[in-house]
């Protein structure tokens, strides 16, 4: 339910004990009164005079997730330089639908933004193109798509960004001066690319580099993941030349199954329940 509404006490009201989170979701976002069905619009010419462009701004950034710089977000969206998109990202920002990091060892100008409203991520990508698939079971049926699995994976990060405090508590770091980052290099036409979405930067020369995986279950590290999470810190290393310690740094739903994979590349290990203490 946070993950579909995030922690808004309007919409969390709405929530009626002794049904599922599946048939709440029902009810709350695919019935014809539901209160979430059109909430959208009503939110942001709410809060924006001329919330238009506001509105192509968390689009685009719903068809990234993995966020886009200041610079993409002005082309993705046709805004001139100088046509207030500092305004635009700061009324965004300060009003809790996007959230900006700067990636590691770069300047604020280079800072990356993500869509961190749980509720707009979840209008745009599931709401909006079923409008007229309404009634009992919609949301038991989107649930079972290769769509579901995304945005539950984006949806999860979110929170966990959000969470920042209790990530560094849950790795016992609360005294340790650390600055938060992302990191993501496009690679070239022979060297590969890599992305992080989070990295905790230690002034005791560590680096966490977080892995944030949402799961109905333990979580399988498998082969093929290993590999890319060992080719993530290679890239990571080579490129970013960071000096410090690494310690790859799992976060899951409910932890991560005990493998040999697990064993030779996992430092730490929270699960979410670290995120509310």
């Amino acid at each position: 339910m946070y993950m579909v509404m995030g922690g808004i006490p309007q919409y969390l009201k709405e929530i009626q004990a002794g049904q599922s989170a599946v048939q709440n979701i029902d009810n709350i976002y695919f019935t014809k009164d539901g209160l979430l069905k059109t909430e959208f619009d009503n939110l942001f010419y709410a809060l924006f005079e001329n919330a238009g462009k506001h509105i192509d701004i968390v689009r685009a950034l719903a068809r990234k997730p993995t966020g886009l710089t200041r610079n993409e977000i002005m082309i993705s969206v046709g805004l001139q330089t100088g046509g207030g998109s500092t305004q635009l990202l700061t009324e965004l920002e300060e009003s809790g639908f996007i959230t900006s990091v700067i990636p590691f060892n770069k300047k604020v100008k280079d800072s990356l933004y993500r869509l961190t409203d749980e509720y707009t991520l979840f209008y745009i990508k599931f709401i909006e193109p079923t409008r007229k698939q309404t009634g009992k079971g919609t949301w038991n049926r989107l649930a079972e798509t290769s769509s579901w699995k995304t945005w539950s994976g984006y949806a999860f990060e979110s929170i966990c960004l959000k969470h920042i405090e209790a990530i560094k508590a849950g790795l016992g770091i609360t005294g340790v001066y650390t600055i938060t980052a992302a990191w993501r290099y496009n690679g070239t036409g022979i060297e590969e690319g890599a992305q992080i979405d989070l990295l905790i930067d230690r002034s005791d020369r560590c680096i966490n580099i977080c892995e944030m995986k949402f799961c109905g279950d333990e979580f399988i590290i498998n082969k093929t993941y290993a590999a890319n999470l060992e080719k993530k810190i290679k890239v990571f290393r080579c490129v970013a030349q960071p000096k410090k310690n690494i310690f790859l740094t799992m976060i899951t739903t409910y932890g991560v199954k005990e493998n040999i994979y697990k064993v030779n590349l996992i430092q730490n290990e929270l699960t979410m329940s670290a995120l509310f203490e």
